[in-house]
């Protein structure tokens, strides 16, 4: 039995509310569980100096932790200077993301995207990537209704679940107790049409196996795939 009493492939609870802030042309607050992010996606007529010219777009995001997002006050990473696991997953945010981006159909501007966690409690890379592709396809939207661009550049949702092993069991979807005490543990980011993006897996105090891996996998592609239809629902 799960500390949560969930069964084994059962997500979290999903709530995605859409245009959330004001000025930001895409924004939801993601809510997986107790794991709250907010989302932010910004339009900038403008791309990094490396692509000036290129006609091609770009999208890049920005991770970040409130400081009582966590059991303890953290200190405001603006006081400190990032730390490597943040600049780690904010690049996994972006490459993700990218994945399922026509950069020729987007043109040459870049999408900024903000995740910032409200409250963590286990998975949160993967529910910032899931919730970052509904603030960018909102941005993407108003692109398109402005005649900005012609076509749709997002040719696939992209989201994200975590799984593990947990007292010798495959789990999906793991909060912190899970995540803190599990054997194996692992992010997964998958595209909607069931293509991966990245695999993240690690043994932390037990090795795993190739069954165990795949039981992992099959495990992370029904939550993406149920992922992606809140994501859908949530921008329709």
């Amino acid at each position: 039995m799960r500390p949560s009493g969930r069964e084994t492939n059962e997500l979290r609870s999903v709530k995605i509310e859409t245009n959330v802030t004001k000025h930001a042309e895409g924004s939801c607050l993601i809510q997986m569980g107790d794991t709250h992010v907010l989302c932010t996606a910004s339009l900038e007529e403008r791309v990094p100096p490396f692509l000036k010219g290129s006609g091609l777009g770009w999208v890049t995001a920005e991770y970040g932790m409130l400081p009582r997002a966590t059991h303890t006050r953290m200190r405001r990473e603006a006081k400190n200077g990032q730390s490597g696991r943040t600049q780690e997953i904010q690049r996994l945010i972006g490459r993700s993301l990218r994945a399922g981006v026509d950069r020729v159909a987007l043109g040459e501007r870049q999408i900024s995207i903000d995740c910032d966690v409200i409250q963590a409690d286990g998975g949160t890379r993967c529910a910032s990537i899931t919730g970052a592709w509904v603030a960018l396809k909102l941005a993407v939207d108003k692109l398109m209704k402005a005649g900005d661009i012609v076509s749709d550049p997002l040719v696939d949702p992209v989201a994200a679940v975590s799984c593990g092993i947990y007292a010798g069991q495959p789990l999906l979807d793991l909060d912190y107790l899970e995540d803190s005490e599990a054997g194996v543990d692992g992010n997964f980011v998958l595209t909607g049409s069931g293509k991966f993006v990245e695999l993240q897996m690690s043994a932390e105090g037990a090795t795993f196996s190739r069954s165990q891996m795949d039981d992992l996998i099959d495990l992370a592609t029904q939550g993406v795939n149920k992922l992606v239809q809140a994501q859908l629902a949530a921008v329709s």
